[in-house]
């Protein structure tokens, strides 16, 4: 009312004339009611009403605002939505795009037929949403930033929307049509330069043929291509942040497939473009800055590679060729202009230099079998355009698929896509450093031979070499067979001096053989395994060197039996693992305790020194851990301080580069099912170690799944399907490992939230993360000093996250993780809920055996589920 009563007093009022005062009064309320934006900014607009210059629509959250401006130094008037309340305000959709208006003279109102309109000063309209059957229509500016025209009272009905118009920016929520039938949808145009909004000579969109990719056109040639879409990332953006990558979506609506994007944080200020220029930016604001940061460009202005078919047909780019060109041929082919190839114009790019095995066929007879056609492999390349996909038929391969088709000139088998099969020349491949995907390429038989030929050499000489290796061997082992015979059993533990082993009984010593080449044979549940070099102690020693068990040397309790510490002249302090004697349960576990750690060498994993069998003592020997293990201080408040970020993320990555061992990198592959943090000891250094390996399995070099009847491990560190259903598998160790990390952020246990609506941690980590409120999980003893590493911090939740999904399936391998972890240009798929530990009704009861100690106070407990 303050702007109407301004007003009125401007229009001279006659006071002293009462008829007049009314007369006037009355025009200047149906002046204000007919231009509320007069008096207050609204967020919409409806029929009767209109904008004009210098008036605005803003969004209800004052995120947006829609006007009238010119941009940077034009003196031309357009009506557009741009950001409100931020120094830089850029300007995100442009109404009249093509038709500016010359001076300050314009509106923006509601035409009879429902529609909006602009016009210029003339009453000539030079844009309009030429919606059908726009009838009692309104139009309002939602937070999102899109303008919305759609049926007044229900806004449900939708006539038009401005994010269905868009100019040259991308900003979440808008949805991207991808479609067989529309093929490329250029849905983004470029302006033609930064101060004349009409559409310029680039453009960017979907291409649908495949799997769907975002391209960049320069005009009517490609510029630039993202590389398929495999329901995670694109696969030709190996360095793509992740934080942006995945909020990518393709989803399904009526029948209907669409992009969109959703930002992790709906606060965020986040929008693509496609530049007058031709690069495509992701930015955000940086409100400590008070700019716009650009988060990624595309193509690297820097990276020619990144540049549409950089090195022509069948040509292959690599920007980090150490050579003084970037591009080659692809093996088989050949220059097609060698002279301008050498001069580094590679745009004829390459051909083929022998014809494929059915191109002959058909011209010269047939040809034999052995000069089939073959394919060589480029690793870590960006596959190229213009792929089609293709169905398999059962027990049929992709590569069984492409030689069925004379045509098919490549094939790829890529995760989340499936079988891609290439009938065109091979364009615009780019060969990255990491990432990608393996493209295999078919060549003529005789482009194969050549290789062949040096991997045959290779085979005969490394045969050759092992022969002669062998027979010396042999030699060596005849000339030296008398001396091993008469070696003493003892040779290898003369360390103990004066140790007696007269009361371990013969079976015991030939199945503990101490001999320095013989083995100790212990059996994991069923399967053989032959491990050497391990110290047997005998009993007095051992004895000794815990002060004869005393109370002031035990370490601790657990179902196991009892932990002491202890030393031994020449080693350092040991803790030795004692079983109870009435203990029905460990001694299958005491014997594959044996068998997985004796030659296990790793930093993160425990060292096992030794093992003492006399009558009915079992014990494990073991390097001491001087900080104990890890709940000591995380789950203890008077010690979760002493454990800052750093020296968490440390033990995450110990942890981590531990199970990575176990799961590939050792002789065997081991799933260690009891992974917690009451297992993990920490040295002098607080380097994490691994120990406990007395449920551990060991799986063969192909197997990846396995059943037991008897499920072993601890409630609320087990996976669905291992609980459940028995079925363990590295995935198993992934999980537990899942529970740990997000143990370790938060300083609680797994079980600390059971009484509470979420059931446990993992429940807690999930509501957290989808209400984008994911930085509540860390622990308050180390929120205030970790603001700087907060990304890193929401990283490792997220890797947390991704290792409990109920489906091992979804869960992330070791390698992966591990990567993850440490790059943070890793690319990291969105979590989904985790229904099984959120709706099951959590338990954390140890079942055991009668008799058996179920408190632990040491952390090296062995926690059992009999199955019946």
């Amino acid at each position: 009312m303050n702007a109407c009563t301004s007003l009125s007093s401007s229009m001279g009022v006659d006071r002293k004339n009462p008829g007049t005062r009314i007369c006037n009064f009355s025009f200047l309320i149906v002046f204000c009611w007919s231009l509320p934006l007069f008096c207050s900014a609204s967020s919409s607009i409806s029929q009767g009403q209109s904008i004009k210059d210098g008036e605005r629509l803003i969004s209800d959250g004052e995120i947006f605002e829609l006007g009238f401006f010119s941009p940077g130094n034009s003196s031309s008037r357009y009506v557009g939505i741009r950001y409100y309340k931020i120094s830089d305000p850029s300007v995100i959709w442009v109404a009249n795009r093509e038709n500016p208006i010359s001076d300050k003279s314009g509106v923006l109102e509601f035409r009879s037929d429902g529609n909006l309109v602009v016009l210029d000063g003339n009453g000539t309209a030079v844009w309009s949403t030429n919606a059908s059957a726009a009838t009692n229509s309104t139009a309002r500016l939602h937070d999102e930033g899109s303008l919305i025209l759609s049926r007044r009272g229900d806004a449900n009905v939708v006539y038009w929307q401005s994010f269905d118009d868009a100019a040259d920016t991308f900003l979440p929520g808008m949805k991207v049509e991808v479609s067989e039938e529309i093929r490329e949808n250029r849905f983004l145009s470029s302006w033609k330069s930064e101060s004349d909004p009409s559409a310029g000579g680039y453009s960017m969109g979907v291409d649908p043929r495949g799997s769907p990719q975002i391209v960049i056109w320069e005009g009517s040639e490609r510029r630039w291509r993202s590389g398929h879409w495999n329901k995670q990332i694109f696969i030709g953006l190996p360095n793509m942040p992740t934080t942006y990558a995945f909020g990518f979506k393709l989803s399904d609506e009526n029948g209907k497939p669409y992009f969109t994007y959703r930002s992790w944080n709906p606060s965020d200020k986040l929008r693509f473009r496609i530049r007058w220029d031709g690069y495509e930016e992701q930015l955000q604001w940086a409100e400590e800055k008070s700019q716009w940061e650009v988060i990624q460009s595309q193509p690297n202005k820097t990276n020619q590679c990144e540049f549409y078919n950089k090195c022509g047909r069948f040509g292959v780019c690599s920007a980090s060729d150490e050579s003084s060109s970037i591009c080659r041929c692809m093996h088989g082919f050949q220059p097609r202009n060698l002279d301008q190839w050498t001069g580094g114009n590679w745009s004829e790019g390459c051909s083929r230099k022998t014809p494929l095995q059915c191109q002959r066929n058909s011209s010269n007879g047939t040809v034999a079998r052995d000069e089939t056609d073959g394919f060589v492999a480029i690793r870590c390349a960006k596959l190229p355009d213009f792929a089609d996909l293709v169905v398999a038929v059962p027990g049929e391969s992709c590569e069984e698929k492409c030689l069925e088709n004379c045509a098919c000139t490549a094939y790829a088998m890529v995760q989340g896509i499936g079988c891609m099969m290439w009938t065109e020349d091979l364009i615009d491949v780019e060969q990255f450093t990491k990432g990608g995907n393996t493209l295999h390429i078919r060549v003529a038989h005789s482009d194969l031979g050549s290789k062949h030929k040096s991997s045959t050499a290779v085979i005969a000489v490394i045969s050759v070499a092992g022969a002669l290796f062998a027979v010396i061997i042999l030699l060596l082992l005849w000339k030296f067979k008398a001396k091993l015979k008469v070696l003493p059993t003892t040779s290898s533990i003369s360390w103990l001096r004066g140790g007696d082993t007269s009361t371990l009984d013969a079976g015991k010593r030939e199945e503990f053989s101490t001999d320095a080449s013989g083995s100790v044979n212990v059996y994991s549940e069923g399967n053989q395994v032959n491990r050497s070099e391990l110290r047997l102690l005998n009993l007095s020693c051992v004895a000794a060197a815990t002060n004869n068990f005393s109370e002031e040397n035990k370490l601790g309790k657990g179902g196991f039996g009892t932990v002491y510490k202890g030393s031994l002249p020449g080693l350092p302090q040991i803790a030795v693992k004692r079983l109870a004697r009435r203990s029905t349960q460990g001694l299958e576990e005491f014997k594959n305790e044996i068998s997985l750690i004796a030659k296990l060498q790793h930093r993160n994993l425990v060292r096992l020194l030794g093992c003492c069998i006399e009558g009915e003592e079992k014990m494990l020997v073991y390097e001491y851990m001087p900080n104990k293990s890890l709940d000591f201080f995380l789950f203890n408040p008077a010690n979760q301080s002493l454990l800052d970020w750093r020296k968490r993320f440390t033990i995450i990555e110990g942890i981590a580069r531990g199970l990575l061992y176990l799961h590939r990198d050792s002789r065997l592959r081991i799933i260690h099912r009891d992974l917690k943090a009451s297992n993990i000891l920490l040295d002098e250094d607080m380097i994490p170690k691994i120990s406990d390996f007395g449920m551990a399995r060991i799986f063969g070099g192909n197997e990846n799944e396995e059943n037991t009847a008897r499920v072993v491990g601890t409630y609320g560190y087990m996976s669905p399907e291992y609980a459940m259903e028995g079925l363990f598998s590295v995935k198993s160790d992934v999980f537990s490992f899942g529970v740990l990390l997000l143990e370790i952020v938060s300083g609680r246990r797994n079980t600390s939230l059971r009484s509470t609506e979420h059931l446990s941690l993992i429940g807690y980590a999930w509501h957290l993360w989808n209400e984008n409120r994911a930085v509540d999980l860390i622990d308050p003893s180390i929120a205030e000093t970790c603001s700087q590493n907060e990304t890193e911090l929401l990283r490792c939740i997220h890797v947390g996250l991704l290792c409990v999904q109920d489906y091992a399936a979804s869960r992330p391998t070791m390698p992966a993780v591990v990567l993850m972890l440490e790059s943070e240009a890793a690319n990291l798929q969105l979590p989904v809920q985790p229904m099984f530990t959120s709706i099951r009704r959590h338990v954390e009861t140890n079942f055991g055996t009668e008799g058996q100690d179920v408190a632990s106070s040491n952390n090296v407990t062995i926690t059992m589920l009999e199955g019946r």
